[in-house]
């Protein structure tokens, strides 16, 4: 499979996990009545990762995310040549999403992007009012956790054809473990799409949902190359 045609496939992907996991929390989240809550924003995210893992896991590796790239790198999944050209490709494919997002969501009279636009954040634009050491070390962990899902699931020892799965509900339950403290990322992409189109306060924390993402990834895959390591079969 050519690079071209990789970053193609991770433009796709990451374009729909922002549309569907950020798109569930700015148009379904509170919507009067029927609205999906903390558990369907969870879910949708979730569910945008299961279905292109079946849908571009064959072609890309269904990455969607730079921290999941750095992961894959740092345990020797990944090739460094590639890896510049996936972080380009998946922030490229987010703010196209967040982009087709903010022209849905702004057909709505009194729409205001700047009310948050499912930005991450922490202090006083946290969910739940956590500071940024709780952040911090929210999304380290998280991020941590989920390349172990990852890396787990599609070690070549385990199940076959069930990763999508794993993977999916891994990210589910991330969410709804932390969208009370940062809106949850994991993502760093994610976060910079969305944070493009809100600005202001989004834009001057966005550093530490690339930071610790990328922290948490790169522990992971350290981690798990220990694991697969013979000497210590």
């Amino acid at each position: 499979m050519t690079l071209t045609k990789k970053m193609g496939a991770e433009f796709l992907g990451t374009f729909w996990l922002v549309l569907g996991g950020c798109g569930s929390a700015v148009l379904a989240a509170t919507f009067p009545d029927v609205g999906i809550g903390l558990l369907g924003v969870s879910l949708a995210f979730g569910l945008t990762v299961l279905t292109m893992a079946f849908a571009i896991g064959h072609i890309s590796g269904c990455h969607l995310n730079p921290a999941v790239s750095f992961g894959l790198w740092s345990c020797g999944r990944f090739s460094t040549a590639e890896l510049g050209p996936y972080i380009i490709a998946q922030v490229a494919g987010g703010i196209a999403g967040a982009a087709i997002l903010y022209v849905i969501a702004s057909g709505q009279a009194g729409f205001d992007v700047t009310a948050g636009f499912a930005s991450n954040g922490y202090g006083e634009h946290s969910p739940g009012g956590y500071n940024l050491t709780a952040a911090l070390v929210t999304e380290i962990v998280m991020t941590f956790m989920f390349l172990i899902i990852i890396l787990g699931a599609t070690d070549k020892r385990a199940p076959q054809g069930f990763a999508p799965i794993a993977i999916g509900l891994g990210l589910t339950l991330i969410h709804l473990i932390s969208i009370p403290v940062t809106n949850t990322s994991v993502n760093p992409a994610r976060s910079t799409a969305v944070a493009i189109f809100q600005g202001d306060w989004a834009i001057s924390q966005l550093w530490l949902f690339w930071l610790a993402p990328i922290v948490g990834a790169i522990l992971a895959g350290v981690v798990y190359k220990w694991f697969e390591s013979e000497n210590n079969s």
